[in-house]
């Protein structure tokens, strides 16, 4: 599993699982997200969970879908921009801090806290919440485990 390369099309495909699986949670042009992440992935990460949301508070504002995915190593956000350009955002174990679960009327929030930024990341289905806070929780315990050793945790 080491020398494991991931390809657009694979990181896509389970983006487009978590969009079937969870059809009202909000994201568009998921190829172009899913290229971005394939172009940052480090040689020995591996995906442990991926989906798609909004990156803002505002659940009106519906045009910046990031790629939320959860490697080996740390959390990676990617969003390709409409014209030029991309973002691009690393949390590694060690800037994690917690995280909230916002449910609201129709969609619901995931609230990431890290050192430097408070990442919130909006418009998604309400089943999809509760998939995403245990695949979350369980990850960052497992990896500020094993980054700060047993005895610090």
């Amino acid at each position: 599993m080491e020398g494991l390369i991931y390809k657009e099309e694979d990181i896509y495909k389970k983006l487009k699982e978590f969009k079937y699986k969870f059809p009202m949670t909000v994201c568009w042009r998921l190829r172009k997200h899913a290229q971005i992440i394939a172009l940052h992935l480090n040689p020995g990460e591996h995906i442990k969970y991926i989906f798609a949301a909004q990156k803002n508070d505002n659940p009106f504002d519906i045009i910046s879908t990031y790629a939320v995915v959860l490697t080996n190593k740390r959390i990676l956000l990617a969003s390709k921009r409409m014209l030029f350009g991309y973002f691009f955002t690393a949390i590694t174990p060690d800037m994690f801090n917690d995280i909230e679960v916002k449910m609201g009327l129709i969609w619901g929030k995931v609230v990431i806290d890290t050192v430097k930024e408070v990442v919130t990341l909006s418009n998604i289905q309400r089943e999809a919440l509760d998939d995403i806070e245990t695949n979350v929780t369980e990850y960052m315990m497992d990896e500020k485990q094993k980054y700060f050793g047993k005895s610090r945790c």
